[in-house]
């Protein structure tokens, strides 16, 4: 049996979704790192660093 991810319905959990980058997920980490230019590698320690908050960071990834 194979689980599925519960994805968000509501617009509420989409946009909470999105203010958020998650670490481990490999697209996300892509999108971002082409969105700032910068490495996939530098985006997963800016995550570790700052939290998964996507304000804090992209502005970590500016610097």
């Amino acid at each position: 049996m194979a689980t599925t991810k519960k994805t968000a319905k509501t617009p509420r959990g989409r946009k909470q979704d999105r203010a958020r980058v998650a670490g481990g997920q490999g697209h996300e980490v892509r999108y971002e790192a082409r969105k700032t230019g910068r490495s996939a590698s530098a985006v997963k320690k800016a995550v570790k660093k700052v939290g998964k908050s996507r304000k804090r960071v992209e502005k970590r990834l500016a610097r």
